[in-house]
C-alpha cells in the first residue's frame, strides 16, 4: 500500500512539475515578445516584406549624401505640404506631409538581409543611387548585388543587397504624423514624386 501512495504522490509531483515548466515557459514567451517591443521588433508583426517598419526608428537627422543634388524644379517644393499615397509603413497612407528635401536621382527598391541578423526585407522601398557603395555615375539594374550605405534602419548600413527595381524621379525627404499611432515622424527618407499627390 505505502508503495502505491508513494508512486501516486511521485506521479502526481511530476505532472505538477511538468505544469509549472509550461507555465514558466509563457511566461518567458511574454517577456520575450514584450522585450522585443521594447527594444523595436516585434517579430509576432512582422508585415510581408519581413519587417515591421512601424516598429523602427525612421526619425532622423535630416542628413543627405554630399554627392546628393536638389532636384530644379520639384513638383513639391521645400516647405509645401502635399498627401502621401505610399504605405511603405503603417500610417503613412493619407498622411499630410511636409517636403523637407527634394532631390533628382535614382531610387532603387532593394532587398537585403539586416547585418543585425534576422529575416531578410524584401522589396525595401527607397534606396537611392548616392546610398549605394562605389555607385559613382553607373546605374544599376535588376539583380544586381551592391552594399547599402544607407542607414534609415537599423542593420540597413553595411548590408548586402539586390536591386529588384528601379526609377528615375525626384525624391522627396518629409515629416508626417502617422494616420493610426498620431507618432511624429521626422525626416522621412525617401517618398518618390508618384507616391505624393496635392493637398
Amino acid at each position: 500500500m505505502k508503495n502505491k501512495q508513494l508512486i501516486f504522490f511521485i506521479s502526481l509531483l511530476s505532472v505538477f512539475l511538468v505544469l509549472g515548466a509550461c507555465s514558466n515557459s509563457d511566461n518567458d514567451d511574454k517577456m520575450d515578445k514584450k522585450e522585443m517591443k521594447e527594444e523595436g521588433m516585434d517579430h509576432e508583426g512582422m508585415d510581408h516584406e519581413g519587417m515591421d517598419h512601424e516598429g523602427m526608428d525612421h526619425n532622423g537627422s535630416g542628413e543627405v549624401p554630399n554627392n546628393l543634388s536638389e532636384a530644379e524644379n520639384p513638383k513639391y517644393e521645400v516647405g509645401s505640404e502635399a498627401v502621401i499615397t505610399a504605405d511603405h509603413m503603417e500610417g503613412m497612407d493619407g498622411a499630410k506631409a511636409t517636403i523637407t528635401g527634394a532631390y533628382g536621382t535614382t531610387a532603387y527598391v532593394v532587398t537585403y538581409t539586416p547585418t543585425t541578423g534576422g529575416s531578410p526585407v524584401k522589396d525595401h522601398k527607397w534606396v537611392i543611387k548616392e546610398e549605394i557603395k562605389g555607385a559613382d555615375d553607373q546605374d544599376f539594374k535588376k539583380g544586381d548585388e551592391v552594399t547599402l550605405e544607407a542607414d534609415h534602419m537599423k542593420g540597413m548600413k553595411g548590408a548586402k543587397a539586390v536591386i529588384e527595381s528601379s526609377e528615375k524621379t525626384t525624391v522627396y525627404m518629409v515629416d508626417y504624423t502617422s494616420t493610426t499611432s498620431g507618432k511624429e515622424v521626422k525626416n522621412h527618407k525617401w517618398v518618390t514624386e508618384s507616391e505624393l499627390k496635392p493637398e
